[in-house]
């Protein structure tokens, strides 16, 4: 038996591409209803703002918004969020970290040479290759960082050789593929 923590242990945070607090973001998203679920937590999502996020316009099409890390490389743009990663465990005095990528779903693009080993991939984010997602770079970024990394969408994110070898490497532990595959596999399950 393990126990979980408790919400009051809990501190969440995160990037995106807009700027809007968690409430605004909820609100706007419209999926909860804003005077019964919203309202009596508005307080503690207002507090929620959003780091400046990794994005590129060629991963998700009809997606764009003004709150974008800018970067003189790939490499350059995930030494900011591993600083942002290294600021917000010490602002909230956190004893330890977790991500879950929670982002829109990537164009597919196949692993290439780039994602076969780690120094290759180290390389690619020097020299910015297209083949490396925002995931990627988010997933190489937290896992540097000893932070262990769940992917919520369909994209490759940790599914490479490289980002493999770099959990490994640091003992971590990675999971996910999609959010929605559990959720398949019942309803293929149940509905015959």
């Amino acid at each position: 038996y393990v126990s979980l923590a408790n919400l009051e242990d809990i501190v969440f945070g995160g990037w995106d591409i807009f700027p809007e607090n968690a409430y605004q973001a909820a609100v706007k998203a419209g999926v909860l209803d804003e005077h019964k679920h919203l309202l009596p937590l508005k307080a503690e999502l207002e507090a929620i703002k959003p780091m400046t996020a990794v994005f590129e316009q060629a991963y998700v099409k009809k997606l764009n918004g003004p709150n974008v890390k800018k970067g003189t490389s790939k490499m350059h743009l995930a030494e900011q969020l591993m600083a942002d990663i290294t600021n917000f465990k010490t602002t909230n005095g956190c004893d330890r970290l977790i991500a879950v990528w929670c982002g829109s779903t990537e164009v597919y693009r196949t692993p290439g040479e780039v994602h076969s080993s780690l120094a290759k991939f180290e390389d690619a984010l020097r020299t910015s290759h297209d083949d490396i997602a925002p995931s990627q770079i988010y997933a190489y970024a937290c896992l540097k960082m000893g932070v262990p990394y769940a992917n919520g969408a369909p994209n490759l994110s940790v599914d490479t050789p490289a980002l493999l070898e770099l959990a490994r490497k640091n003992g971590l532990p990675i999971t996910g593929k999609d959010f929605k595959t559990g959720q398949t596999l019942m309803k293929t399950i149940l509905a015959p």
